[in-house]
């Protein structure tokens, strides 16, 4: 988690969608869907999520955001 907390202050101009995605998944989400979702991104039920993709999603969030606008 500190690493990716350290990507994420590196990164200033995604700030707002980690802050958005934060308050959003404030309550955690259900373990059956995540392990969905993990099975669907790597192929592991128990696979945890890579910095890179978690990045690369707030990067998509952010120019998701712009779209909808």
């Amino acid at each position: 988690m500190a690493r990716l907390l350290g990507k994420i202050l590196m990164r200033p101009d995604i700030w707002p969608a980690a802050i958005r995605l934060g308050w959003r998944l404030r309550m955690r989400p259900d373990p059956a869907y995540m392990k969905f979702r993990m099975v669907t991104m790597y192929g592991d039920a128990d696979a945890q999520p890579q910095i890179h993709d978690l990045i690369n999603y707030l990067k998509w969030c952010k120019a998701w955001g712009r779209i909808t606008r």
